[in-house]
């Protein structure tokens, strides 16, 4: 039995044919689009895996080298040296649409060309494992914004996954199943229509016959008994 209640007409039937169609349709459109969003997912999962851990080491070294250096340094030249930065940065975004995913591009650069800029501080009262973490810091720094990119990507990615996922289960298990049981059920109703609507013509051509055969008999018997007077 359909779930809501219908006409069982031939204008509903064409309607919901229809309308099956273009879900059915929309259903194979929708897990193509699943499909894909999952294999440019796997593949940001992939390259997110590989930056977070060259980031990871990267960041192990640069803290490494600060801790050597904070070792070396007293807190106050540390602190000094590090007070008045020369360099400074410039981060656009933008957005590419990915499978109907706008997803953003970070661009980064810096207001300098010069790599010497990176160090705010003479290189005579400090030491060299500040240096290398200086360096070391502006080098990750590129990865570190890549992979915020990455992650942001993959999360955008999941939540139009699972929206995608949501949609395709509600036509096929759902939807699509209710337009076929309404068709099923409108089909029915026409054939029973048809098969009651020929019954009842059967009766009344048998009427019909029945009568033209009692009129003939009539017509007979008159007949037969002007005959005998």
């Amino acid at each position: 039995m359909p779930s809501t209640t219908i006409n069982p007409t031939r204008m509903e039937l064409t309607r919901l044919k229809g309308r099956l169609k273009t879900a059915q349709r929309g259903h194979k459109l929708l897990k193509d689009k699943r499909d894909e969003l999952m294999k440019q997912f796997m593949d940001v999962v992939r390259e997110n895996r590989a930056l977070r851990r060259r980031v990871e080491e990267a960041l192990i070294r640069a803290h490494g080298s600060f801790t050597v250096a904070s070792a070396l340094m007293s807190p106050e030249m540390l602190e000094q040296a590090l007070m008045c930065p020369k360099q400074s940065v410039e981060l656009d975004m933008t957005f590419e649409n990915v499978m109907s995913v706008d997803v953003p591009r970070y661009e980064f650069r810096t207001k300098q060309d010069d790599p010497a800029q990176i160090y705010p501080y003479g290189f005579a009262q400090t030491s060299g494992e500040l240096d290398d973490a200086v360096s070391e810091m502006a080098s990750v720094f590129q990865d570190m914004l890549k992979l915020a990119q990455i992650e942001k990507t993959s999360q955008l990615l999941a939540e139009e996954i699972e929206k995608t996922r949501r949609r395709v289960n509600a036509l096929e298990y759902v939807k699509i199943p209710q337009m076929q049981e309404n068709i099923k059920y409108i089909t029915m109703k026409l054939d029973e229509n048809e098969r009651a609507n020929t019954i009842r013509l059967m009766k009344v051509k048998d009427m019909i016959l029945k009568e033209a055969l009692e009129e003939k008999r009539a017509e007979t018997a008159k007949a037969a008994g002007m005959s005998a007077n």
